[in-house]
């Protein structure tokens, strides 16, 4: 393994022949050989030389390559790795790579290969189910999760992966069912808080029970997120009181929980407690300056306290951290009027 020292030292020497050969630009061929007749890849190079047949010299060379971010470059050896040696781990590599240099369509392809040829291995329906969902054809992704399903009902994870390509689907009421199936099976706590966060947005209580039971395990008293679903929902539910209570229970506990604050202010805001929640946006901008919300709500505390100029100025700080925050550009173009 190479020194720290080493490595900055190989990037430094080879760093304009990459950009080269990434952007495209001149002889690829030929800065790709140099590259690969480079330290650390010289020794590997030399016995593929010899041993041009040996599909783990192929396999070594694309891992050191991809350790120094050269993921262009590796790809034409976990190809060759995979051809010389179709087996399940090439393929899951190669599959990692082409999604790395952004060749979705090539990673689908061949995982429906290997969905034939390995018919009892699951991994590879599942990252195709995943693949589908990042490219955004999610009703393909849902297709694999339901195989998945349909082979291993008890599989969770397919189960809470097919809730969140329903959520995007905006099938709430299918997604809370899925998502409530994988938390029976697998009770741990990121499963609990995202059904937790589905019965908020629809104004369950259960989310309180759901929330409860993660607080009740948390023996080291270290987790905010039960207190800030809580929170959510008791803000929603116009019990703000309360909500105000599980915001501060959650900043306790993590004091760089910008969001906690946020909605702890808004809940100032509508009880019109201005001051107080002026403070707590404020405090949210220390936490997280590019907090584009929290300096749009500083200017609607501005504004109602009638000092438009420092209301515009927020909210023009709000559009630097936020372009698309249309309600401060809408906002300043009122006060303008």
């Amino acid at each position: 393994m190479m020194s720290k020292k080493t490595r900055v030292y190989v990037v430094f020497a080879v760093f304009t022949m990459v950009t080269a050969f990434l952007a495209g630009c001149g002889p690829d061929a030929d800065d790709a050989q140099k590259i690969l007749r480079a330290a650390p890849y010289k020794t590997i190079t030399d016995s593929i030389g010899l041993f041009p047949g040996n599909a783990d010299l192929y396999t070594q060379r694309a891992v050191l390559l991809s350790q120094h971010n050269l993921h262009e470059l590796a790809t034409a050896d976990y190809r060759k790795a995979w051809e010389l040696s179709p087996t399940e781990p090439a393929a899951l590599m190669y599959v990692s790579n082409l999604l790395l240099v952004n060749r979705p369509m090539d990673a689908i392809t061949l995982l429906k290969e290997c969905i034939i040829k390995y018919p009892g291995n699951t991994e590879f329906r599942r990252r195709l189910s995943e693949v589908y969902a990042q490219t955004g054809s999610d009703m393909q992704a849902l297709e694999q999760l339901d195989e998945l399903i349909a082979q291993d009902s008890t599989n969770f994870e397919a189960w809470y992966e097919k809730s969140n390509v329903l959520v995007r689907l905006g099938d709430t009421a299918e997604a809370i069912g899925a998502l409530e199936r994988s938390y029976r099976l697998s009770p741990v706590n990121y499963i609990g808080l995202a059904l937790a966060n589905l019965y908020a947005s629809v104004l369950d209580p259960k989310a309180l029970t759901i929330c409860d039971q993660l607080i009740s395990r948390d023996s080291t008293h270290s987790i905010p997120e039960p207190f800030y679903v809580k929170g959510t929902y008791y803000s929603d539910t116009r019990q703000y009181p309360l909500a105000l209570q599980q915001f501060d229970e959650c900043i306790k506990r993590d004091w760089k929980y910008t969001d906690a604050y946020i909605e702890k202010g808004i809940v100032l805001f509508e009880e019109k407690e201005y001051d107080k929640a002026l403070e707590t946006f404020t405090t949210a901008t220390t936490v997280t300056r590019t907090s584009a919300d929290a300096w749009y709500w500083m200017g609607r505390c501005y504004e109602v306290k009638g000092d438009k100029d420092k209301a515009i100025e927020n909210y023009r700080k709000a559009l630097t951290f936020d372009k698309n925050l249309t309600e401060a550009r809408q906002r300043i173009n009122e006060l303008k009027q």
